[in-house]
């Protein structure tokens, strides 16, 4: 495999944590080792995207989260009957706490998709991304959709500077089971009609969560570009708070001693109406031959 293979250049920041990082307590009390301030950029033109290959990336589980941020709404149910299982720690951990049932988790998941006022109690994760990006509130009370402003302003005015959108309302944070870690999309079109994506993630746990902001990062830019009649340019990743937890050490070292294989290609396979028109059918992936998966614990 090249030297110049993208993906290197995610190995090489998991390698730089491991042995340059800070050793800090977080507030989950698992431990991690963090730097700050790091970048990562990956061209989408020729039609490959940066779905890892060093361990396997369940990129329909990425994408049909992208797919529900677009939505607006923020229940895991719809998540749960698309057997999307990523955001259920955070309201079982509440409902353990709030009513000392120390449920399973299966239970808890198959409860939750039974009965929707169980669901509608238990389930919602407060005003987290969706609602940010597509119903933000203002003081006088009327609901902003910053995606359909952003796709018009793509279509309109290509050459703005003011082309983004972010979900970390300060008003909103504490209603949140978690604050916004990828909080603001900014957006650039070139001479040549590409469109370029930058990701600004105030926090990223390296080992479990990249591989998903990159791959729905990724079919968000192919998605906008396709509503706005431009080419996919380059994904450009901005970490804040860059780390890896304590209980991911070994999974990360073993993840850095395999060789990166050729990223997949991506392409819709047809075009909706309105963004709000895809579904994970249209996403097809070919030539994802990836190393097996690396199991790793999420830290609440």
């Amino acid at each position: 495999m090249s030297v110049d293979h993208p993906e290197l250049q995610y190995l090489r920041l998991l390698e730089r944590v491991l042995d340059k990082g800070d050793a800090r307590l977080d507030r989950t009390g698992v431990g991690t080792r963090s730097l700050f301030g790091e970048l990562l950029r990956f061209d989408l033109s020729d039609g490959q995207v940066p779905i890892l290959t060093t361990k396997r990336v369940y990129w329909k589980t990425a994408v049909k989260e992208m797919l529900w941020f677009l939505t607006g709404r923020t229940n895991i149910r719809e998540l749960l009957q698309q057997n999307v299982r990523i955001w259920t720690d955070w309201p079982l951990a509440h409902y353990r706490q709030a009513t000392g049932d120390m449920i399973a988790q299966d239970a808890f998941e198959a409860r939750i998709v039974a009965d929707e006022d169980f669901a509608q109690q238990w389930g919602d994760l407060g005003p987290v991304y969706g609602k940010q990006w597509r119903r933000w509130l203002d003081a006088e009370g009327r609901e902003h959709d910053q995606i359909s402003t952003l796709i018009d302003t793509l279509r309109n005015n290509p050459a703005s500077r003011r082309m983004l959108f972010h979900a970390w309302n300060v008003g909103d944070l504490d209603g949140m089971a978690l604050p916004p870690c990828h909080m603001v999309y900014q957006f650039h079109v070139n001479s040549r009609q590409e469109l370029s994506c930058l990701i600004f993630q105030r926090s990223c746990d390296l080992f479990l969560g990249a591989a998903f902001n990159f791959t729905g990062g990724a079919a968000l830019l192919l998605m906008l570009a396709q509503q706005a009649g431009l080419k996919p340019g380059e994904l450009v990743w901005v970490g804040g708070d860059v780390h890896i937890y304590a209980n991911h050490f070994d999974q990360a070292r073993e993840q850095m001693g395999r060789t990166p294989r050729p990223f997949p290609a991506m392409r819709l396979a047809r075009q909706p109406a309105s963004i709000d028109g895809y579904r994970i059918e249209d996403f097809e992936l070919t030539g994802y031959d990836p190393h097996p998966a690396i199991h790793g614990d999420v830290a609440v």
